[in-house]
This record gives structure tokens, sequence and C-alpha cells, in this order.
């Protein structure tokens, strides 16, 4: 109980670059629908006690704490039905206590009660004056997650061509889509109008609230970043220390969005390739030709199942997220080749998190079921087929998959999307500091400084890391000392730095 207490922020720090750090606090609300929270909402205090296993992880050690945080189920009707969301947190270490830091780790559908304590000596120095805190957003988890699909459901719909070559092939790709969303209103009920990237802005204004911060701290990575410049447009006043990783391109719509993946692995891909002594543009050639190949004979594996073109493509762009993953790559590369696609499709197994014994993780479930109702556009299959070789000019491995997935992903989706790009304008907010990698696959360099234009004069300062892999916090000293000093002491650094 004692937790809730004691956590306001002094701001800290004289701002650096002439940029006074310690900006106005707030506890109003920005959406009007959502101002006079009952004190029920606001004066709640989480039950903290000692975290449990989960289907998917280990419990963590005694120094985490988990709670749930009761929050509205519509926003817009603040005393009506309620919903629980997943706390998890570590209390700082040190005597100097700035307040609460809120992370989030992406997808959408990361679930961060599972992420937090692993990511936790990562930002040990953080944790000095910060208590560190996750969740997972509604849908995700502990927070009424939601499941779409049986395990056995999910690994059949694994034979589906997610290229389709043909009309009966389009045909079973897009009624699987539809099938897929089908099952996912049947799980989720009400709920599934009411998962969007604003609906999870609000929840951590009074996740703000209860922990007894005048300002919400956040850290947020890959998707987070989305997160956190809604949340910064809707609660300018209550932005503290914001550090936002990867950026997501604000101003992408759904297929903008899709090309700027196709970009970002493209880039990836080429980096890896020279760095085996390969030339980019012939390595690409040769692994578009072993897909074609997947595509009309999938390549067996030890266990029995067998690689399909569409788990290759998951599978090659699993490494490219890390640098420290390519000598993966080239090993399960030069097996594939020789016929045997047990290390590509082990691959693919960890991004779809499955396990040795065929269960699936639902992060995957939550992503689509938040995107989907984040996004307002669903291409059509002729206007998908019209994009496709503008995708395939854009990358001869990942572009006809990112292609497709445009017109698949909420395909006869059962509720509507809200939006086609996401509101983070922020005036008057305190400087947001956005870090963005050169050679980042999933969340291409370029989003940071469009984000930062966005989020409005002042407010996004622009950090650069010439890096490798997904997101730069954590591999590169010059990016950690840049970001530690900014959130420990409210230094500022000046717009345009880079880390090489």
């Amino acid at each position: 109980m004692s937790g809730c207490g004691g956590g306001s922020s002094d701001g800290g720090g004289d701002g650096g670059e002439g940029k006074d750090r310690s900006g106005p606090s707030s506890t109003s609300l920005a959406d009007p629908s959502a101002a006079g929270l009952p004190s029920s909402l606001t004066s709640q205090k989480p039950g903290w006690g000692r975290c449990k296993a989960t289907a998917d992880s280990a419990a963590p050690s005694a120094d985490w704490q988990c709670a749930t945080l009761t929050v509205p189920l519509d926003w817009a009707k603040p005393d009506g039905r309620t919903i629980g969301v997943g706390l998890i947190r570590a209390r700082a270490t040190g005597d100097d206590r700035i307040g609460s830091l809120l992370f989030n780790f992406g997808g959408p559908g990361g679930s961060g009660i599972s992420m937090m304590p692993y990511y936790a000596p990562t930002v040990a120095k953080l944790r000095e004056r910060y208590d560190l805190v996750s969740f997972d957003p509604r849908g995700v988890g502990a927070s009424e997650g939601i499941r779409c699909r049986s395990d056995r459901d999910i690994q059949a719909a694994e034979t589906v061509d997610n290229t389709p070559d043909t009309p009966a092939e389009e045909k079973a790709y897009l009624q699987d889509a539809a099938d897929f969303g089908k099952g996912c209103a049947r799980a989720a009920g009400k709920l599934m109008e009411h998962v969007s990237t604003p609906d999870t802005a609000r929840d951590m204004d009074l996740m703000r609230q209860v922990l007894g911060d005048t300002e919400l701290h956040y850290f947020g990575i890959s998707y987070g970043t989305e997160l956190g410049g809604v949340y910064a447009h809707l609660f300018p006043e209550n932005v503290g220390r914001m550090i936002l990783d990867a950026v997501v391109d604000p101003t992408a719509d759904t297929v903008g969005h899709a090309k700027n993946q196709a970009l970002g692995f493209q880039r990836a891909l080429d980096d890896y390739l020279k760095s085996t002594g390969q030339d980019p543009a012939e390595g690409s050639r040769k692994l578009a030709a072993l897909l074609d190949r997947l595509d009309a004979q999938p390549l067996p594996a030890s266990s029995g199942r067998r690689l399909t073109q569409s788990l290759a493509v998951i599978g090659i762009a699993l490494p490219l997220y890390s640098k420290s993953r390519w000598p993966e790559l080239t090993e399960a590369l030069k097996a594939a080749e020789q016929g045997d696609g047990t290390g590509l499709l082990s691959l693919a197994d960890d991004y779809n998190e499955r396990d040795s014994s065929g269960r699936y993780g639902t992060s995957s479930h939550a992503q689509r079921v938040i995107s989907c109702l984040d996004d307002r556009q669903r291409p059509t299959l002729e206007e998908t087929k019209k994009l496709l070789p503008e995708f395939d000019e854009i990358s001869p491995v990942f572009g006809e998959f990112l292609g497709w997935d445009t017109a698949g992903w909420c395909h006869d989706w059962p509720v509507a999307g809200q939006y086609d790009t996401p509101e983070v304008g922020a005036p008057g907010a305190a400087p947001i500091l956005l870090v963005g990698n050169t050679g980042d696959p999933a969340t291409p360099y370029e989003g940071a400084r469009r984000m930062a234009d966005e989020l409005g004069k002042d407010v996004g300062v622009e950090l650069t890391w010439k890096g490798e892999g997904h997101g730069a916090y954590g591999r590169s000293d010059c990016v950690d000392t840049t970001v530690n000093t900014y959130l420990l002491d409210g230094t500022v650094p000046k717009d345009g730095k880079v880390c090489s």
C-alpha cells in the first residue's frame, strides 16, 4: 500500500541546451468525455503482492510485485463497466527517487509483465532512481487477454499461402483472415471495441495518478513509441521525461506502414548480406529464388513439419531484429539451400511464440485486435494487387509478403477502424527524446524525424544511432549515456545529435 504514495517528480536539472525540463504538472484529463473520473478509480490502491507464474513465463524474483488496476471498459462511460489491467513493478534501489518509469515494449500486444523483469538488467542504472513499472495493455495477457484461435487451428493455418498465386489461394487467404477476426470477436466480446491505442493511453494516465506521479515518465519501444505519442497528444501537460526508441512513423497509414517495413527489412538484409561478403542485390535474388522454390515445394524439417514460403520469410526477418542473431541466419540459410528447413522453421517458431510442445503465444492475436481497431484503412484484393509491383520494387524478399498483408490483416474485420494515422501533436508538452537507428528493420530510421515533426516545435528531440537491429538503447554506450543523462538529470541533448 505504501508504494502508491510519494511518487511526485521534481523535473530535475536545468533542461540542458537552454530548455526548461521542469514542465507544468496537471491531473486533468485532456479528453472531455473522461473528465471527472469517479474517486473509485482515482483513489484506488492496487494490492501489490508476489507475481505469479503465467502460462508463458515463470514467476519473477521477490524483487517484483504485481497488482491489478481497475479501468473503465469504455472511457466515454467512466462510471460504467470496468476491467482489470495487470501491473508489475520493482522499487527504486537508491534514496534519491524521482518517481515511476513506465515501460511499453511494443507489439502492439507485447506483455510488459513478462518482459519487464527480463529487460531490467539493461536499465539497472535507471532503477537507482525510478521504480520500474510496466503493464499488460488491455486485451493482452493478464489484462483481459484475447485468444482468437486454438493452437491446433494456428498450426493448420500455417499451410495457408500468404502470397497467393491463384484465385483458389486468394479465396483461402481471405477466408482465413475473416475466420481469425470472427474468432477474436467471439473471444473478446465488448472488449473488441475498446482496446485502441487511445484507450490504453488513457489507462496510462490513470496509472500515473494511482502511482502518485504528477507527471508520466515513460520509456516506449517500437509500437510503444506510437502509444507514447498518442499519450502526449491527449495529455501534453502531464508529459514528464519521455523516451521513444525505435520510432514508428506516425504519418504512415496501413499501406505506408507496410512499405516502411519492406524498406526497413530490405535495408537490414542488405547490411547482413554485405557482412557475409555478398553483393546485396545478388544475395536478395538468391533468397527470392529460394522463396519461390518453397512456394512450389515446402522443405522438410527435423520435427516432421514443413517449412513453407510464408514461414521462411518470417524466419529470415527475425534475426534481422538483432545483429547478434545474424550467424543463426547464415546457418539456417545454408541448411535450407541444402534441402533442410529446420533452421528457418525454428526461427519462425521463435517469432510466432511456438514452443516445442506446439503451444503458441497470443501476442500476435492482441496485436491484430488492437491494430485493426486503430487502423481505418482496409485495402481490397484488387487494390492490393495493384500495389504489389511497388512492394516488389522496394524489397524483392519481403515486399510481396508485406504487400499481401495489407489485404489480409484486417479483412472483413468485425469492428471498424478509428483513424488513418494516429494523432500525436503535443504542443506545450515537455521535450520528448526520440531515438532513431539507421539500421532498424521494423521501424525505419525516418520515423524518428517524422515523429519529431508531428509532436511539434520544441517537443520532439531526435537522437540518431548509426547501428543495426531494432532499437538502440542497450546497444550503444553513447545512446545509453545520452538517454540516462536525460532521464536521471533532466538534461535534453541537442536536437540532431548522432551516435556512431
